[in-house]
């Protein structure tokens, strides 16, 4: 289920211009996996002292890694190869949004994870509606509900740590900017 509301849904166009590139879409999609296992191990380090966060961020590395296997197997049945990583404009605009003090910066560390979770299970929808049945349509559904639990996730750990009125209004805020930096991104074949 669902914890963040998005303020800004994806076109439809989105979805055409994926499926019109679809290679380039999963290249940028194992790049994603691997990106968000890379930025579980860096929330369990910087904050060891935190238990239930370093438990759940393991499981969090190990999981999103198991998708970017599954992602290069899908790949390679393609015919391709994975390829160096591009930057993530949609990232770096809304890493951007990251306030400075201990504290301030840690809770928007993981309500920003979460609201990419929820950007990246709203698409993940997206591309499982529109693929013809069969084995990456079945994957694209799996992910899509693995990316929500991650959602959940990330705002369950914020409200284990801050206080419920600081951390629905702080995710407000930063659901209010993350609709501005996707509705001015320009449609590629990528997640964001």
């Amino acid at each position: 289920m669902s914890k963040i509301k998005l303020a800004y849904a994806t076109p439809s166009e989105w979805t055409e211009t994926v499926l019109a590139d679809f290679d380039r879409f999963l290249l940028d999609h194992a790049a994603a996996e691997k990106k968000a296992s890379g930025m579980a191990v860096s929330m369990l380090s910087h904050y060891p002292d935190r238990v239930e966060l370093v438990e759940a961020m393991a499981d969090l590395a190990v999981e999103e890694m198991s998708h970017y296997r599954e992602v290069v197997k899908v790949i390679h049945s393609r015919n391709k190869i994975t390829a160096k990583d591009d930057k993530d404009p949609y990232v770096n605009e809304f890493r951007k949004a990251l306030r400075k003090g201990s504290d301030d910066y840690f809770l928007d560390r993981l309500l920003i994870g979460g609201i990419i979770e929820a950007r990246g299970a709203e698409r993940f929808g997206l591309i499982a509606e529109a693929l013809e049945p069969g084995q990456l349509k079945k994957f694209y559904t799996s992910i899509t509900r693995s990316e929500q639990r991650h959602e959940g996730l990330m705002v369950d750990l914020a409200l284990l740590y801050f206080e419920q009125a600081e951390v629905l209004n702080r995710l407000q805020e930063l659901i209010d900017i993350e609709a501005g930096i996707v509705a001015a991104l320009p449609l590629r074949a990528a997640l964001h």
